[in-house]
């Protein structure tokens, strides 16, 4: 009988050490998750992504979270793009040609390609760049310094720029850019640049403008070419194409062509016309209904502004889907963001929380009633009517 006790003794206490080796490995699994979730938005559960450059640089880059710039070799990124084909060729920017890529993983990759001699300072500002990651920012994935060329390897983006949906190639799907998806847009773009502002040092873009906002697949906004400005400056002495502060870039904050030195608040500018830019489906350099360059949008708008008759700048496409409140809130903001003197301008943190905010009261106010059609809350005296 002893020896049956003693059996059912081992065996309850095999059973409890079991059930506690389950409980150990429930409460680890729960851990992993609360860490990872708590920076979902920068693709890591590393605080060090969120130091500063000098600062919190080298950690990041040897955190096991965090991805650090691979450096590609040119025979596998002529693979990828057929030899840099002109059928693989996008366009242009900044830093040079833009084309598509395959890898031979089956990943699909945007290359930038510039002449240039190798640098050990252009590795380094890549490292740093690619070491920020967030939702809402084109990730930097890796670089390539061979056969006199530098290259600049990003993920792809699918859907384009949103500049393309407005007024350019894709405009025709641009009857889908209801004010809730332009908002969304809006605040996708906002948190993009408010997380480059937040770095220590802030990282300001200093490019910031409706082409160089994309979208992927669900329309999700991603702020592309963050601190391709600040590469080329220290690495080719500011060399490149339109490299320079141009005059007639509507983009640009007018304190910039006055001091030559940049600042959040020049992002802040930029925003404010890329806000727009996405209300009015217009081209900012070329006032709306017209195809003249010698009017912009700023001046347009304000004016309008001023005889509370903010119709006539709405993207008519649109529709009536949007509330008359929401969008005049919209429109405050925008042009409290290209305000000529910075001190006036709001923080990209701001116009996070204000652009949330007009988002989440449109998101309650409209309703979708079927296919096609939609009911706006009584008070939208701008347009009149279901589609």
């Amino acid at each position: 009988m002893s020896g049956t006790l003693a059996a059912v003794i081992g065996g309850a206490a095999g059973a409890v050490a079991l059930v506690g080796i389950v409980i150990v490995f429930i409460y680890f699994c729960l851990s992993r998750t609360r860490s990872a979730s708590r920076n979902s938005d920068t693709n890591s559960s590393d605080p060090s992504l969120q130091a500063g450059r000098n600062v919190g640089l080298e950690l990041s880059l040897r955190s096991s979270d965090s991805q650090e710039a691979r450096c590609f070799t040119l025979e596998e990124l002529g693979l990828a793009t057929k030899s840099f084909s002109d059928i693989n060729l996008i366009g242009e920017g900044k830093f040079g040609e833009v084309y598509n890529g395959l890898l031979q993983d089956g990943l699909i990759v945007a290359i930038k390609k510039r002449t240039g001699l190798p640098s050990q300072e252009f590795i380094n500002e890549v490292r740093y760049l690619s070491s920020i990651r967030h939702r809402n920012l084109v990730s930097l994935l890796g670089y390539c310094q061979e056969n006199g060329q530098q290259m600049l390897i990003y993920e792809h983006v699918p859907n384009g720029s949103v500049s393309s949906h407005l007024y350019g190639v894709r405009q025709a799907s641009s009857e889908k850019l209801e004010f809730k998806h332009r908002l969304s847009i809006a605040l996708g773009a906002a948190k993009g640049l408010s997380h480059l502002h937040s770095q220590n040092p802030p990282l300001v873009h200093k490019d910031f403008k409706t082409a160089n906002v994309l979208v992927d697949e669900n329309f999700i906004a991603k702020v592309a070419d963050a601190g391709i400005k600040n590469l080329l400056s220290r690495t080719t002495g500011g060399a490149g194409p339109s490299s320079g502060v141009l005059a007639d870039d509507v983009f640009q904050d007018p304190w910039v062509h006055e001091s030559g030195r940049y600042s959040e608040k020049s992002d802040v500018y930029s925003f404010g016309v890329f806000l727009l830019e996405l209300v009015s489906g217009q081209e900012a350099s070329a006032q709306p209904g017209t195809s003249k360059s010698d009017h912009n949008i700023l001046n347009w708008a304000q004016r309008y502004q001023e005889n509370n008759d903010v119709s006539v700048i709405v993207d008519h496409r649109m529709g009536s889907s949007f509330t008359s409140e929401g969008m005049k809130e919209f429109l405050r903001l925008g042009t409290l963001c290209v305000s000529p003197s910075p001190e006036r301008r709001p923080t990209m943190n701001h116009v996070v929380s204000e652009l949330d905010r007009v988002l989440e009261k449109e998101m309650s106010l409209t309703t979708i009633m079927g296919e096609g059609t939609l009911t706006v809350t009584p008070g939208s005296h701008l347009f009149t009517g279901t589609r």
